[in-house]
């Protein structure tokens, strides 16, 4: 092996590793942080360790990854983190910002690994409840007024309970439910949920035009079911019998406000002769009369008696008699 053979390998030798040397001290005194554009965590405190990807020497390593960047103070937040932010909390923890490189997102939005109880799913738990309860046996729909506000609860939280009351209600088409969350013993929120009451009703609807005065009837009327705001009345019964007050259309619900009661036939009919009942203690005495006007019962009619034709104001029995009024 020749003299300049030798030379070569010996310079090779000594160049290559003070390369590699050279560059691993490079690496290890230079912080890489890579940042992604969303981060999650389970804790309360975010930490820069628990949002980037950080590459260096361990030391450094460790150092940043304990660098807080900010802190969760209500449910549902998220915190907003920049380059700018990091390098800021970097160089007051003296760690000069030379050595930091930042790849990745220019901010990374932080959000806390956490529980959503949904609105839905609080409204299930009140309308469940208040099945339950006597009272609302007749309901057939609790309808919420508002779908309440989602409940946020950490993630380190396991043991979730519901606490269900009622809350008084004037009204028979109103209920409302407070409930009270408990996570680990402890009270995490409190909603209230509103709800209208829908009851099955039977109504009476017309299946033709009807005029004035017209006779309800099963001929002309159908007995349906239909959602209503208030319960059925108790002892309901289809108005059969009744008359309308005016003219209805087809498919109108014939409400009390619509019919009335026909008026009662006449018990004594003009021209029509009758009893006269006159009495005294001991002593009934009869007499035949005409009836100047029909009459009802208990309405006062004029009436002439037959034999003196005299004229007289008598009140109506319901046997069709009548008697002199005093």
């Amino acid at each position: 092996m020749s003299g300049r053979t030798i030379i070569v390998i010996v310079i090779s030798f000594l160049l290559v590793p003070f390369g590699a040397k050279a560059d691993a001290t490079e690496r290890n005194s230079t912080l890489q942080i890579y940042l992604p554009r969303e981060a999650s965590v389970e804790d309360e405190v975010v930490k820069l360790g628990r949002v980037g990807i950080i590459r260096g020497a361990e030391s450094l390593v460790a150092k940043a990854d304990e660098i807080t960047l900010g802190r969760f103070s209500l449910p549902g937040q998220e915190l907003i983190v920049d380059r700018q932010t990091i390098l800021s909390r970097l160089a007051g923890s003296q760690m000069p910002t030379s050595q930091v490189s930042l790849t990745g997102a220019e901010k990374v939005t932080v959000r806390r690994q956490q529980r959503t109880i949904s609105g839905a799913d609080l409204v299930k738990q009140a309308t469940s409840f208040l099945r339950k309860i006597p009272v609302y046996a007749s309901v057939v729909q609790f309808e919420p007024v508002q779908m309440p506000p989602d409940l946020i609860i950490p993630h380190e939280y396991k043991d979730i309970k519901f606490g269900l009351g009622f809350i008084g209600n004037n009204t028979s088409n109103r209920a409302r439910v407070k409930i009270t969350v408990v996570t680990d013993g402890k009270e995490a929120g409190m909603r209230q949920v509103s709800f209208r009451l829908k009851y099955d009703c039977r109504s009476a609807v017309t299946l033709t035009e009807l005029d004035a005065g017209s006779v309800i009837c099963p001929e002309n009327v159908k007995i349906v079911k239909v959602l209503s705001d208030r319960p059925e009345q108790a002892g309901w019964k289809p108005p059969y019998g009744l008359v309308t007050r005016g003219k209805l259309a087809p498919n109108t619900v014939v409400g009390l406000d619509k019919v009335v009661t026909p008026p009662a036939e006449a018990v004594v009919k003009r021209n029509q002769n009758v009893v006269i009942l006159i009495e005294t203690p001991g002593l009934l005495i009869t007499a035949t009369g005409q009836a100047m006007q029909k009459g009802h019962v208990g309405e006062y009619i004029k009436v002439r008696n037959v034999d003196s034709r005299r004229v007289i104001l008598a009140k109506v029995n319901a046997d069709g008699t009548v008697r002199p009024a005093l």
